[in-house]
């Protein structure tokens, strides 16, 4: 049996600025994430999230032509963060205004969280759309996002996603 397509792998050789930070600083807030590759290879997504001026979010987003995935019914991510509630997120489309969210905590230890991708339900800005959960047909963009209604400090560090 072939092995399950990965998404994403981070290693040493990962060019970090195929995935880009947004805050709530388009929308006037303070939050300040950021993204690298760490010393392991791994990616890193970091920061602190600040409440002023009506913030509360840092994510961090990996766009690509889009990818056919109907074959597959999750998506399992290798990742180490801090205890946390984080968004797993996607698009159809690079047009689509509204993202596919699933939220995940993390233990604070290395774990692979698996994402049924049926259970993904649409959102914009926050909030749940009427309309059909993701149709997991094509896929776009990656996002994780950290939103959690307090100001606090961020750490999520990846390895890998891949479908299943």
């Amino acid at each position: 049996m072939a092995a399950a397509p990965l998404l994403f792998d981070f290693t040493s050789n990962t060019d970090p600025t195929t995935w880009r930070v947004v805050d709530d600083v388009v929308m006037g807030g303070r939050s300040d994430g950021h993204f690298k590759i760490n010393e392991a290879g791994n990616g890193l997504f970091y920061g602190e999230v600040s409440l002023e001026n009506n913030g509360g979010f840092s994510s961090v987003r990996h766009r690509f032509k889009s990818k056919q995935v109907s074959d597959y019914s999750h998506c399992v991510i290798r990742l180490k963060g801090d205890g946390r509630r984080y968004q797993l997120r996607f698009k159809s489309s690079p047009d689509d205004a509204h993202s596919y969210v699933y939220y995940f905590t993390t233990t604070g230890e290395w774990e692979e969280i698996t994402v049924p991708l049926a259970e993904m339900y649409p959102t914009f800005r926050g909030r749940k759309l009427r309309m059909p959960n993701y149709p997991g047909e094509q896929l776009a963009e990656i996002a994780f996002l950290i939103g959690n209604k307090e100001a606090q400090a961020f750490r999520l560090e990846l390895d890998y996603l891949r479908l299943a």
